[in-house]
């Protein structure tokens, strides 16, 4: 481990007491304490520590402002989103150069001539220290705007209504979910409402009377989850004859299908749930597609008779020991498939066009660019549309856009994100190794530096999630260029429990296999330094929430394998935190790390959980940051660790660790992107400093 001196923390200018020692309580050596958000001692204490973290980085301040300079000076500040033709108009979004948020604009189709703004969202954030949209969904004949926002960052939200273009907006409904959905016949609104512990337990429907001024009429409950840990959502098939409401949890589903042109019909079961089995519905008239895992463990595809939908129905995609089949998406001329190949950690596209009487045309995979990379179905609304929408990036190449003409075969650029500066993506080089684990398992690695550096060490950040099945596919970040520029490698451990190889990848490292994913990130340091790419005294480790849970169970097995690390709004208080089912997303959590009312579960989780396991040898420096008004990771949990953190450190010999707490903010940190990028600058500079690089 490689510390560099403290800065701003000379003997003259450090506070007589830390928060940490001011506010500690002997009765309460685990802080529980500041679990109580309405006592005056918590907000006290944060704030201290937030005092505390700037006089820390005022030396960095000039470093932090050059990376947010050179970060605006790289990317295209004013933006102007792809537009996407819908049945009567086309739409886009511009974001002024200056704006944190942007504004959206239509035109009829075919006459561009006649654009028109409709919905400024930047205008709606003015005078809002926090502003997030939820939801926007446009009415079937895109007369009507009903959209909703969060107005603090706790993710409850507010149901809003306005005519297109210029109508005033009206506020309908307050403390709702995020989702929206119209029905056909163009009257009413789905939304979902949450219980106690902000889970989303109901769908509901509400009629509206349109002219001459809007207005909603009482809501009725469509559909209610009791247990506990599962969720609801909902949406449209691309035929736009049904509504799909979903339940789920971890790992079951359900769904409910109602008449989107006859919104009052009761739903009916889909499927009846069945424990550990998975499904996902699409439509083409006459039949359903069904992704499912039942007795398919990688999940299969099954076509089923819009009149027998509880018949075994055709198997179209057999289940494979190599392949996990992702998703589907249904159109009337055929299936666009997701799929992720186990061996190369690598999603692709598949295309089968498919005949009147169902036979198969064509079916063919889309090539690839540079592997690794992403690539994905992007907006394509049209149910019979011929050409296809594709975005694809990946750790060199910056999100691009094209169109795939299915009758032609051709390829057409729609855009390509610019970047600007001194380091363009043909000066960066990515590859992918794989790191051997504790049990022999190969992990792959992913790792981007300058071409010039090839062959030289470097110090590197190290990113990891492992959970929940998310994947970490290849994505490029423009404030990234800033530390490549400066001779930083960027590298992501794609641990088990992520989806990288598939679902038996998410299966390896949840519930009882979790700590797969701990020894997955350190055998993936390891690989980067046994290979001559990281420089082993120079490697700082980064996290948020689940990968925050990573990085903190990794610091606590190898403490002297990173020289710093940065935690955002990291899971670290799992055991304590599982053990209230009060608390938001406790209960539906149940099936990814256990339930800790079972004794064999609890002392699983014991055994790994950060804030319970913390090693006599002091961590190295890290930076953890919380958000006052997250509801998916409690703001207590960075401030546990924090003050637990701190009571280990000396000062005089260890820089300390530091707590930034957003008081106006959630999970996602700041809504609006300046705010946002100066952030991200921050922890850049707390980064170049561990690497002493600043």
């Amino acid at each position: 481990m490689k510390a560099q001196p403290p800065l701003g923390q000379t003997p003259e200018s450090r506070p007589p007491q830390r928060p940490a020692e001011r506010f500690r309580r002997p009765d309460d050596p685990a802080w529980h304490w500041l679990e109580g958000r309405d006592d005056p001692d918590v907000t006290a204490f944060l704030d201290a520590a937030n005092d505390e973290a700037s006089r820390w980085f005022a030396p960095l301040e000039p470093l932090a402002e050059a990376l947010y300079q050179g970060h605006l000076a790289r990317r295209e500040l004013a933006e102007r989103s792809l537009p996407v033709p819908l049945d009567h108009f086309t739409l886009w979004s511009e974001t002024a150069a200056d704006a944190d948020h942007p504004v959206w604009w239509r035109h009829p189709n075919g006459a561009p001539e006649a654009s028109e703004a409709f919905f400024d969202t930047q205008a709606r954030a003015a005078d809002r220290v926090f502003f997030e949209i939820g939801d926007m969904a446009l009415s079937p004949d895109e007369a009507w705007l009903a959209w909703t926002e969060d107005t603090t960052g706790d993710e409850v939200f507010s149901l809003w209504l306005k005519a297109l273009p210029d109508g005033e907006p009206v506020r309908l409904l307050e403390d709702i979910g995020p989702e929206l959905c119209w029905a056909e016949d163009g009257t009413t609104l789905l939304f979902t409402r949450f219980d106690a512990t902000q889970r989303p337990e109901s769908i509901w429907r509400l009629p509206l009377t349109l002219d001459p001024m809007p207005s909603a009429g009482s809501a009725s409950l469509v559909l209610r989850e009791d247990d506990p840990e599962f969720w609801l959502g909902m949406g449209k098939t691309r035929s736009r004859q049904w509504l799909v409401l979903e339940s789920a949890s971890k790992d079951t589903s359900e769904t409910h299908l109602v008449p989107a042109s006859a919104p009052h019909t009761p739903a009916w079961c889909f499927r009846a749930r069945e424990a550990g089995v998975e499904y996902a519905i699409d439509h083409r008239p006459g039949h359903f597609y069904m992704l499912h895992n039942r007795q398919a463990p990688h999940f299969c595809l099954t076509r089923l008779d819009e009149t027998q939908p509880d018949s075994d129905g055709e198997r179209l995609i057999d289940h494979r020991h190599d392949t996990t089949l992702e998703g589907v998406d249904a159109f009337t001329w055929g299936l666009v498939l997701s799929e992720r190949d186990h061996d190369e950690a690598q999603v692709r596209l598949r295309v089968i066009e498919l005949d009147d009487q169902h036979g198969v045309q064509c079916d063919e995979w889309l090539p690839l660019g540079e592997l690794p990379c992403s690539q994905g179905l992007d907006a394509t609304p049209h149910f019979d549309t011929r050409e296809l929408r594709l975005r694809e990036e990946s750790f060199t190449q910056p999100p691009s856009w094209s169109t795939l003409d299915l009758d032609s075969g051709e390829r057409r650029l729609l855009k390509r994100l610019p970047v600007h500066g001194d380091l363009q993506p043909e000066q960066l080089t990515c590859r992918r190794l794989w790191a051997r684990s504790h049990d022999g398992e190969q992990v792959p690695v992913s790792v981007v530096m300058r071409a010039d550096l090839t062959g030289t060490t470097l110090p590197t950040l190290l990113d990891g999630y492992g959970a929940y099945g998310e994947v970490q596919d290849a994505w490029f970040s423009a404030a990234r260029l800033e530390l490549l520029a400066r001779g930083v490698a960027f590298a992501v451990a794609h641990v088990r429990g992520g989806g990288e190889r598939g679902e038996p990848w998410y299966l390896a490292g949840k519930l009882a296999q979790k700590t797969n994913s701990f020894h997955d990130f350190i055998a993936a340091r390891d690989a980067l330094v046994e290979q001559g790419i990281s420089d082993g005294r120079r490697i700082v480790a980064h996290g948020g929430s689940a990968g925050g849970l990573l990085v903190g169970a990794g610091l606590n097995l190898a403490p002297d394998s990173f020289c710093a690390a940065v935690l955002d709004v990291p899971f670290v208080d799992v055991l304590r935190t599982m053990q209230n089912p009060e608390l938001p997303l406790t209960t539906a959590e149940y099936s990814e790390w256990g339930d800790p009312r079972d004794p064999e579960v609890y002392q699983r989780i014991a055994a790994y959980s950060p804030l319970d396991n913390l090693p006599e040898r002091p961590w190295p420096p890290v930076f953890i940051q919380g958000g006052w008004h997250d509801t998916r990771v409690s703001y207590w949990e960075p401030a546990k660790l924090y003050a637990r953190l701190s009571e280990r450190t000396d000062p005089a010999s260890t820089p300390p660790p530091l707590l930034r707490t957003d008081m106006d903010a959630g999970h996602g940190g700041a809504s609006g992107r300046f705010k946002a990028w100066r952030d991200h600058a921050r922890e850049d500079a707390f980064i170049l400093w561990a690497m002493g690089k600043a």
